[in-house]
């Protein structure tokens, strides 16, 4: 990242970019640490299930499960507060309240970090609770590592958060999505091969969050560094942003993040309790290729947000909407055909993790079929949350966590990984359905268009040509291949056919705009 890229969509004096063309901007960014996430997380999963097996790769996910629901849990939801606050004070104000919305969010993010990392190193309950089939000492061992690292965690989320309230994804995409999942993978060839076991893989994992944390603070002072110095005279009041406001949008987005975040790993901790710690790893295993497809969609939701937060800012509504609607077709376009693709050759995508991690294949069926439902309404919890709605998204989280615990706490003990994803596929189709009614009828934002439903329509028929090769080839890895060539065939040909319409030449127009 340099600094006048950092600078540029807030500099004073300069037009502001266009929603669409500043979001495609991000979006590039995020495609591409999106890429790079994906390939590094599925290196490093079949790196720790190599090496330990599916019983030490559930202990040491366990882990990693109770310290990112406490990481984000423990962020109180300043960062989404800085996204939303951040851009809207450099919009209508003269950026200079920036210095107290950090102190307004660091200092409580810190405090909740120590305070969640105290029982967690000084009572052995916790892990033997969570990690009954270790050894109580490896298992207190394991959950005093996580909680080492804690605190400086939380801080470094909330320091990335500031950043893309600067109009910037690069330094959340180069911490997050690229630094942290290489500078995992590349500690852990050497202890997987050279010291296996369950802390030191759980070492490596952690290592990269500190690292991380250090650089989401370089990052922060280049962007602020970057920034040209504000008009004294340029500021209005309606930039300030008081404590009592930043907490009353704030508070709510911790407790709905708790949900969000509980809803990826909840499945993990209740295997792990309730059934083995090698069920648990199935899942984790799952997950990562859940989690990699929807990558493209988090991309372009990292652009979105503070483009829709200054867009509302300024009151323009009708850009904020085309931005929304434009969006939703690119997360269509680009995610559907890979939870296609995966539902279709579950059993062969998880071979990759090994071969006792085909049992998973139903499971991953399921939850690519409720994550085709997150995808097809866009961004509507960012809509929610940028548009200052932050009860209303709690509300909806807290449904939809409370459908998956009721669904889990049944299911897990009779169907143990299947049961699981039953429960997280409920609760992604309750919450995302629930959200894109909100958006729709009480904020007026629309999501199909003429671009949506060519990105449909092209979904279904790299469905059909996909669902076709499986039943030719079945789940192989020729089968695989096949569909792929097919696929893409499909798939990039409708592409160039319809780009215009499917919005794909305001991508191409801003990565030439880079490239000159």
């Amino acid at each position: 990242m340099t600094a006048p890229e950092a600078a540029a969509p807030t500099r004073p004096g300069a037009p502001a970019p266009s929603g669409v063309a500043a979001a495609a901007r991000g979006g590039w960014w995020g495609m591409a640490g999106s890429g790079v996430n994906a390939v590094f997380s599925f290196l490093l999963v079949g790196l720790i299930t190599r090496a330990v097996g599916a019983d030490g790769a559930g202990a040491v996910f366990t882990g990693v499960a109770l310290f990112t629901i406490l990481s984000n849990t423990c962020k109180l939801g300043s960062d989404t507060g800085l996204v939303r606050f951040v851009p809207r004070d450099l919009a209508v104000g003269d950026g200079r309240s920036v210095d107290a919305l950090l102190r307004t969010a660091v200092l409580p993010a810190a405090v909740a970090g120590t305070a969640a990392a105290v029982p967690l190193l000084m009572s052995p309950t916790p892990a033997i609770a969570l990690l009954p089939d270790l050894p109580a000492a490896d298992a207190v061992a394991l959950v005093r590592l996580f909680g080492l690292f804690l605190p400086a965690a939380t801080v470094g989320m909330v320091l990335l958060g500031a950043t893309r309230g600067y109009g910037t994804v690069v330094p959340f995409v180069g911490v997050e999505q690229i630094g942290k999942p290489v500078l995992r993978v590349l500690i852990a060839v050497p202890v997987a091969f050279w010291a296996p076991g369950t802390l030191s893989l759980a070492s490596a994992w952690l290592l990269p969050a500190l690292a991380g944390s250090v650089a989401a603070w370089v990052c922060l002072r280049r962007c602020r560094a970057g920034r040209a110095p504000a008009d004294p005279g340029s500021g209005t009041s309606g930039g300030s942003v008081t404590w009592r406001e930043f907490w009353g949008f704030s508070a709510p987005r911790a407790v709905s993040s708790v949900f969000d975040i509980s809803a990826v790993w909840v499945g993990v901790l209740l295997l792990s309790a309730l059934t083995t710690a090698g069920e648990a790893g199935v899942y984790t295993a799952i997950g990562r290729v859940v989690t990699a497809c929807t990558l493209v969609q988090l991309a372009v939701r990292l652009a979105v947000a503070p483009e829709i937060s200054r867009l509302l800012a300024v009151d323009d509504f009708a850009q904020a909407q085309v931005l929304h609607r434009v969006s939703t077709c690119w997360t269509v376009l680009f995610s559907w055909p890979l939870f296609v693709l995966v539902a279709s050759f579950p059993g062969t995508v998880l071979s990759v993790f090994g071969p006792e991690f085909g049992v998973g294949a139903p499971a991953l069926v399921v939850l690519c079929a409720a994550s085709m439902v997150n995808v097809a309404v866009g961004n509507a919890q960012t809509v929610l949350l940028m548009a200052g709605r932050s009860s209303w998204h709690l509300a909806v989280t807290a449904a939809a966590f409370g459908v998956q615990l009721t669904v889990g706490l049944l299911a897990v003990p009779v169907w143990g990984v299947l049961g699981a994803a039953m429960s997280w596929g409920a609760a992604i189709v309750v919450e995302n359905l629930v959200a894109a009614a909100l958006v729709r009828r009480r904020l007026g934002f629309t999501t199909v268009d003429g671009g949506y439903a060519v990105a449909l329509a092209l979904g279904v028929a790299v469905t059909l040509v996909l669902t076709t090769t499986r039943l030719l080839k079945g789940d192989t890895p020729s089968g695989l291949a096949v569909g792929m060539a097919l696929g893409l065939c499909v798939f990039g040909t409708s592409l160039w056919r319809y780009r215009t319409l499917l919005g794909v030449s305001e991508l191409v127009g801003v990565l030439r705009r880079r490239a000159a």
